[in-house]
């Protein structure tokens, strides 16, 4: 019992250094607390200012516009076929070129083709000959009975007679006519104007009717249709647009939107939406006068649906999206942002249409955005003016840009190193 008296006595110490420890970290807690506060207060209300590009909302007109991918197609693509068997003798036409309708294209061997055209020419004038030969019996026949010199069973029997050859001769006439149109096929045409394509069969070889190739594929590139697809949404838009005017005008741009490939006109659209897709699929027609236009080539379309006066517009870089829908950010007086929510209308170009949430005159961001917030301090900088001045500072022969090269970087490592 006397020995555990030191052992308690001990424990009591270390309790007490154990809780004016914790009282001292305590104290040091509560004095950094307020400066922390007052640095986070002081972040909150701005900070280092951020540096932004703004332009000004305006009014004017607003030319408006559907953009979409779209595809070319022919107005016409034709296999053309050999109609009869043969082996093929002759080709009339230059790969690519571009011919006519009715153009002679290509011949096949026509001999045999010939002799049956012959051989039922014969068989007709055979039979037309016997013809002739039974309607003058008849006659003779038809005089003896108006004396009652003769039968009336051998004229009936005459007339059957007469019947019959006309109705050989009629074959045969049907016969001339296949051969004749059998020999007229030897020689291959155009069936529609256009451009060729490469040949598909050389001089020699045996072609037949059932070919699934043919001779040439022939696409007719003048006029010329592109088929793109826009959204559900906008189809009332089209529509309406299309009421006003029937002819609405098309563009048909490169791929990489740079260069104006054609003009054209909207032909139709189609009668029922893509559940699939929820687009509606809409043909334009073009010129083509230029041959810029190919079948099968992707271009951009830009759709013109008229103009809307006094539209508010802002660069579709202002716009954003965020949980409440979309907004903009508005400079105040003061250098901050405030964040403005918007109903956008129909996109022109890059500029986008603000139906309600902007006047004109108010001042809007459209460059580093990404970084703010609302009520965030800015720097406006004119990006036109830095890019101009980096050009003009590049282009001063023996400039040369501050640490560059392996002298630069050997001087930031030794600067490193020290």
């Amino acid at each position: 019992m006397t020995q555990a008296a030191p052992t308690s006595s001990k424990t009591l110490r270390n309790s007490i250094l154990v809780l004016l420890l914790a009282a001292a970290a305590g104290g040091i807690w509560w004095a950094r607390k307020p400066a922390d506060n007052a640095a986070a207060a002081g972040m909150r209300k701005g900070g280092a200012p951020q540096a932004v590009g703004v332009v000004t909302v305006r009014k004017q007109d607003v030319p408006l516009q559907l953009n979409a991918l779209g595809t070319v197609a022919a107005s016409h693509t034709v296999t053309v076929h050999s109609r009869v068997d043969g082996q093929l003798e002759k080709v009339h036409f230059e790969e690519g070129q571009q011919v006519r309708q009715g153009q002679l294209l290509a011949e096949l061997d026509a001999r045999q083709y010939q002799a049956a055209l012959t051989q039922a020419e014969g068989q007709l004038q055979r039979d037309q000959a016997l013809l002739d030969n039974a309607r003058l019996d008849l006659a003779r026949y038809q005089q003896l009975d108006s004396l009652n010199s003769i039968a009336k069973q051998q004229v009936s029997a005459q007339q059957a007679l007469v019947r019959q050859y006309q109705g050989s001769v009629r074959i045969d006439q049907g016969a001339v006519a296949a051969a004749r149109t059998s020999l007229d096929y030897t020689r291959i045409t155009a069936p529609a104007s256009g451009r060729a394509g490469l040949r598909q069969v050389d001089p020699g070889n045996i072609v037949h009717a059932s070919d699934s190739n043919g001779v040439v594929v022939i696409t007719q590139t003048q006029p010329i249709n592109v088929l793109f697809a826009v959204p559900e949404a906008s189809l009332s838009q089209v529509l309406q647009a299309s009421q006003a005017d029937k002819s609405l005008r098309v563009e048909a741009w490169d791929r990489d939107n740079h260069g104006k490939l054609a003009d054209g006109k909207l032909l139709a659209l189609d009668n029922q939406l893509s559940t699939s897709t929820g687009t509606i699929n809409i043909k334009a027609q073009f010129a083509n006068e230029k041959q810029q236009l190919f079948p099968n080539q992707f271009v951009n379309i830009n759709l013109q649906l008229g103009e809307r006066k006094g539209a508010i517009v802002v660069p579709t870089a202002a716009v954003q999206l965020g949980k409440a829908g979309r907004f903009v950010y508005t400079v105040n007086a003061d250098s901050t942002v405030s964040v403005s929510k918007v109903t956008v209308g129909p996109v022109s170009g890059d500029d986008t249409v603000i139906e309600d949430g902007l006047k004109p005159g108010q001042r809007v961001v459209v460059d580093g955005v990404d970084k703010l917030r609302d009520g965030a301090r800015i720097k406006v900088i004119d990006r036109a003016r830095q890019a101009q001045g980096a050009a003009a500072e590049q282009a001063q022969p023996g400039k040369h840009h501050k640490g560059a090269g392996a002298g630069g970087w050997n001087k930031r490592q030794a600067s490193a190193a020290n």
